[in-house]
């Protein structure tokens, strides 16, 4: 990934090809998110082993040290670990300055990439799991989707489903598809898959659909955010009484 795929498009600092916003705490504080979990959200950790959590698209890591916090307060017996990745090294770098938390490690990574693929499992070795005890996806899946297309998306619902006990998703809706495109083009570029997606406006249910596929449950979705979108989270069926 190169320098300028990632910068922003003209004069429009929210016109991005990857959700890389600069500063964008500033203006969607980690309270949205975190003021919607609730603890049955989340797995029982496993005793006597690290708390393992992957946060995917972590920006500069306001909200990954939020939900950190929350997850050391919610299981204060756990010993809680976090990988926390972005696709852009300058918002990885950023977070990695700003981090007093020793037991988060911020990782430059495009989740769709088999290299960096191999950097996480990596991770997961380095404690001897399988799976993360939860993966979170906020606000991620869009990117993912308008970058590699339909089969894209649903490969990386597939992979996550592997490498996790539990899921917890944000799905942007189509409306937000249709602004980031809208945007792209007033800085003079596009996204180039945009008009082959034949997963349009019930992109949410396809992805809670292929989440569920013959692995996980849907344990709950919390109440729409700030900005009209859902936190729902998945849990493996054998993890489920």
């Amino acid at each position: 990934m190169t320098t300028e795929e990632l910068s922003h498009l003209g004069s429009d600092p929210g016109a991005v090809k990857f959700g890389n916003f600069m500063n964008y705490y500033s203006f969607h504080s980690p309270e949205h998110r975190t003021n919607n979990l609730e603890k049955l959200m989340f797995p029982t950790p496993i005793e006597n082993q690290p708390f393992l959590c992957l946060d995917i698209g972590c920006n500069t890591g306001e909200l990954s040290k939020e939900l950190y916090q929350y997850l050391n307060t919610t299981y204060p017996e756990s010993h809680i670990q976090m990988l926390a990745i972005d696709i852009d090294p300058t918002l990885i770098q950023r977070a990695q300055e700003s981090n007093e938390i020793l037991d988060i490690t911020f990782l430059t990574a495009n989740i769709m990439s088999e290299a960096n693929r191999k950097s996480i499992q990596e991770y997961l070795d380095l404690y001897q799991k399988k799976f993360f005890d939860v993966t979170l996806c906020f606000s991620v899946t869009m990117w993912i989707h308008l970058n590699n297309g339909d089969d894209g998306l649903l490969d990386f619902i597939s992979y996550i489903k592997n490498i996790s006990r539990c899921i917890i998703i944000e799905p942007q809706p189509w409306r937000c598809y249709r602004n980031a495109q809208r945007r792209l083009k007033k800085s003079g570029s596009t996204f180039s898959l945009y008009e082959t997606l034949k997963i349009r406006s019930d992109v949410e249910f396809v992805i809670e659909k292929k989440v569920i596929e013959d692995t996980h449950i849907k344990v709950c979705d919390s109440m729409n955010g700030s900005w009209n979108r859902k936190i729902i989270s998945f849990h493996k069926k054998n993890e489920v009484s």
